[in-house]
């Protein structure tokens, strides 16, 4: 989604050390595409190496004292943990940090995904059709990464034993197997061919959380979130109650806060079924 460029100030900044990281990249970026993403955090840019190879120059900010930890380095981490996922993956082809008045900048220079992405929203409000081949493509793709070892954590058994009860209206499921998640599986991070993007947040989860969230992002969509369901028939079994009531109540939680206001009665009826499991 389009997000317009910040303060002046902050624009100046990240235009300067966007450029920089080009330099130090030895990546020459190209006119047009130009990406912010919320408030000026992150600039992304198209860009060639010096191979002429198509390539995507993404930077991003933080406090210099914030500039560690889980999501800072979801991206190397996923290059070191996946590589390109048989091809379903950018591939990082390289990192510059910088550090200039009290402020932390990490350039990460992928390989360009030139497909767009299948919604300009995570949540699909229209239609999609998309080959069996696809479907096959990303349960594969969903399970190599579940079976892959980390200490990185993408849900806390404290959260969903205290929002669960809070949202939606039963005690935390037991969690009868944890694995390793993408844990932002909506349709603005997927393509066809394809690609799944933003792996910022990655990390150990309950089994099913993937489909789960992809699934409660495509419930505007009753045959779309059918497929989901027959791609993944961990949804709807036990095994998968725990990540199901996780990502339910995640995303009720973010109404209560005024976002996903669209969701709202399809969450409330999938929590009524969870309810009845």
């Amino acid at each position: 989604m389009y997000s317009p460029p910040p303060d002046p100030d902050t624009e100046q900044r990240m235009r300067t050390h966007h450029a920089r990281a080009a330099k130090a990249l030895a990546v020459q970026t190209e006119l047009g595409g130009e990406f912010w993403g919320w408030a000026g955090r992150t600039l992304g840019a198209p860009a060639r190496t010096a191979a002429g190879a198509p390539a995507w120059l993404r930077l991003v900010s933080a406090p210099a004292d914030k500039a560690s930890g889980k999501l800072w380095d979801g991206a190397l981490d996923a290059q070191h943990a996946f590589g390109d996922l048989d091809g379903h993956r950018p591939e990082l082809l390289g990192v510059h940090d910088a550090f200039d008045d009290g402020t932390a900048y990490r350039a990460e220079l992928s390989a360009r995904v030139d497909q767009p992405v299948l919604s300009d929203d995570p949540i699909l409000q229209h239609q999609v059709q998309l080959p069996d081949s696809w479907w096959a493509d990303l349960a594969k793709a969903l399970e190599k990464v579940s079976a892959t070892v980390t200490d990185r954590v993408a849900v806390r058994q404290q959260y969903m034993d205290r929002a669960i009860p809070e949202f939606v209206g039963i005690p935390a499921p037991a969690v009868t197997c944890w694995t390793t998640a993408h844990a932002d599986l909506h349709w603005a991070n997927l393509t066809a061919p394809l690609r799944l993007l933003d792996w910022e947040g990655w990390g150990r989860a309950p089994e099913g959380f993937d489909a789960a969230t992809f699934y409660a992002y495509t419930l505007l969509q009753p045959d779309t979130a059918a497929r989901v369901r027959d791609a993944f028939p961990v949804l709807g079994s036990p095994a998968g109650l725990a990540a199901e009531a996780t990502v339910c109540a995640q995303l009720l939680q973010t109404v209560s806060r005024g976002d996903n206001l669209i969701l709202e009665g399809p969450l409330r009826d999938w929590s009524e079924e969870l309810r009845r499991r």
